[in-house]
């Protein structure tokens, strides 16, 4: 079973994209490895939905944090090594024979693909060298890791290990050039692919585990789905410098939020982070909070940051109202979803907008199986909702300091009574600036 996530979501939790500013991803990526990037890349787009899969990644990503370790190859020799390994055949003459052509074409053109078949293999070396020194570095008994440490152990057979102790020269001889070659690319061919499978794995874990204590972010612990709950303390944004922490939960029988406050209060920022939260907790990953728990989830479905589809000829209501019909059929397959809504129906007038929201929110809260979290800055629809038991209505306040807003961004329980938008304006001087500009003219 995959974890169902749109484009949309990924857009508004600014998730994916290694040049994108901000983005999730890229805050972890620290990784030394093409490879490593790769997996990390693999590991956003592909989150886990079986509990002891995602407990199993978290606790292998906890070891490396205490471990404290670097990844232990030089990226420059990695990079040798991985050059080396993948121009290799599928067969042992056909590697000797590409290796004889190289060494022909050296001597008859001076051309540098012997050269580089040579650097590969002494790189190899002093690769496995290293490895195994790291290895013995973390085996250690308790370790969740023990399997692919196994992994590596095993390729250092006695055969293979009483080969690499032999003194090695600057420079082999043609034969020594053959035998190792062929050694390394066809003889311990899968060994040595494993192995910088479980390379690539370490260089993501200790990336991760160096963000994680960096960061101050905690391990979060997988239910099965039956238990519906999610439950998370000290929740922040990863991406803020002095973030202000909240703590929220969610269960069966109160499985849905209804968010208010003033704009800019912090409601976005708030899904947004309880969303990230979400999703890096099946990942394995870890979150950005004091202490998570949940039940695991089959997906979810935000609209935070919605445009319009002028292309297709959608106004932003439109497209809003297409959004919601997507995300009530994902809810309506039975699945256990998570949907995020910023300011329902942002798009129309004030009556529809306030209709539809009640309207809405009331039938989404049937599905006891799913979480919601559905914000609006018209208040009015939270008194409407009172009578629903399975709500929470939680807001973000906002104080007055001498006539001017200020934001605590700390959840509290109700619904919003701030009406402070003409105050700002006052405060701006919009409509004096409107005034002097007139009559300027």
């Amino acid at each position: 079973m995959s974890f169902t996530i749109d484009k949309q979501t990924q857009e508004d939790l600014n998730l994916l994209g290694k040049f994108k500013k901000n983005s999730i991803i890229n805050l972890f990526n620290r990784t030394c490895t093409r490879k490593g990037e790769l997996l990390l890349e693999s590991m956003f787009l592909l989150p886990l939905t079986d509990p002891d899969e995602i407990n199993k990644r978290s606790r292998i990503i906890q070891y490396f944090q205490q471990l404290h370790t670097q990844f232990p190859v030089p990226p420059a020799l990695y990079g040798h090594v991985l050059s080396y390994l993948e121009s290799s055949s599928s067969s042992r003459l056909g590697t000797i024979a590409g290796t004889i052509s190289k060494k022909i074409a050296f001597l008859a053109i001076g051309d540098h693909g012997y050269e580089t078949v040579c650097k590969g293999i002494s790189s190899l070396i002093e690769m496995l060298g290293i490895v195994e020194e790291f290895v013995k570095k973390i085996d250690k008994p308790d370790s969740p890791y023990r399997e692919q440490i196994e992994d590596i152990k095993g390729l250092f057979d006695k055969k293979l290990s009483e080969r690499l102790k032999k003194p090695m020269r600057s420079h082999f001889s043609f034969f020594h050039t053959l035998y190792y070659d062929s050694l390394f690319r066809y003889t311990y061919r899968r060994q040595l692919n494993r192995l910088i499978q479980v390379l690539s794995e370490i260089d993501v874990y200790i990336s991760v585990s160096d963000v994680a204590r960096e960061k101050k972010l905690s391990y979060a612990a997988a239910l099965t789905r039956e238990h519906h709950s999610t439950r998370i303390e000290g929740l922040f944004h990863p991406s803020l410098t002095s973030p202000v922490t909240n703590s929220v939960s969610i269960e069966r029988d109160k499985n849905v939020i209804f968010l208010t406050g003033a704009n800019m209060a912090g409601k976005s920022t708030f899904m947004k982070s309880y969303g990230i939260a979400v999703y890096l907790a099946h990942m394995g990953f870890p979150v950005p909070a004091a202490q998570m728990t949940f039940s695991v989830l089959e997906g979810m479905y935000t609209s935070i940051n919605l445009p319009d589809n002028l292309s297709l000829g959608y106004s932003h209501f439109y497209a809003e109202v297409l959004r919601v019909k997507q995300a009530a059929r994902e809810v309506g397959s039975s699945k256990d979803m998570l949907v995020i809504f910023d300011e329902l129906f942002k798009g129309t007038n004030v009556k529809d907008a306030f209709d539809a929201t009640v309207a809405v929110t009331r039938a989404f809260g049937r599905w006891d199986n799913c979480q919601f979290i559905i914000s609006t800055h018209i208040v009015e629809a939270g008194e409407m909702l009172r009578d629903n038991s399975n709500m929470q209505f939680l807001y973000l306040p906002t104080k007055l300091d001498h006539n001017r807003p200020v934001y605590t961004y700390k959840i509290e329980q109700g619904i919003s009574g701030d009406r402070h938008g003409m105050m700002i304006i006052r405060n701006e001087r919009i409509v004096e600036t409107i005034m002097n500009k007139a009559s300027m003219e």
